[in-house]
């Protein structure tokens, strides 16, 4: 859902870690991968299997934190770990009314937070193993996400890189 703090997580953890912000929002605009503009959501419409072709070196190369509002259309074997942010229906409302979203706009996506609709996509298309929900609401949640998330990474990388590394054939 916008507004929850994808991006400012994300920003986070590429100051603390080595791995790179990709956000597809950007992407999407830079690497034209937009087949046009809703009117109604006041939102590009992603063309996602263009999407998906531009990211795909990328993605398969890994040491990327993916920022966008679904996880549903990336392949599994592309993702290590699906986090799904969450934030109370107020602070929400607040951080999408600043953004100056037009009402159905706000409302829709008010809705979808409500109704844990990323949330059911991401446990839909990921094994329950690889979702992690995180709460969201202020900069204090950034801060204790970041760590939680520095510590998932140091011992993921211990579980898949430390045995390359320990035989002598690197990551």
């Amino acid at each position: 859902t916008p507004g929850v703090g994808k991006t400012s997580l994300c920003e986070s953890l590429a100051s603390s870690t080595n791995l790179q912000h990709l956000s597809i929002k950007r992407v999407a605009k830079e690497r034209d991968c937009c087949e046009g503009w809703d009117e109604d959501s006041q939102s590009w419409i992603v063309d996602e299997d263009k999407l998906l072709d531009a990211i795909e070196d990328e993605a398969r190369a890994g040491g990327y934190l993916v920022d966008w509002h679904a996880c549903d259309l990336f392949p599994e074997t592309w993702i290590d770990l699906v986090i799904v942010l969450r934030s109370k229906s107020n602070t929400l409302y607040d951080r999408l009314k600043a953004r100056k979203y037009p009402e159905k706009k706000l409302q829709d996506n008010m809705d979808a937070e409500l109704m844990e609709v990323l949330l059911a996509e991401a446990r839909e298309a990921f094994h329950k193993d690889l979702i992690v929900e995180m709460q969201s609401n202020d900069p204090d949640d950034i801060e204790i996400n970041t760590g939680w998330i520095e510590a998932w990474i140091e011992q993921w990388t211990l579980q898949n890189c430390g045995a390359a590394e320990e035989d002598g054939h690197g990551a």
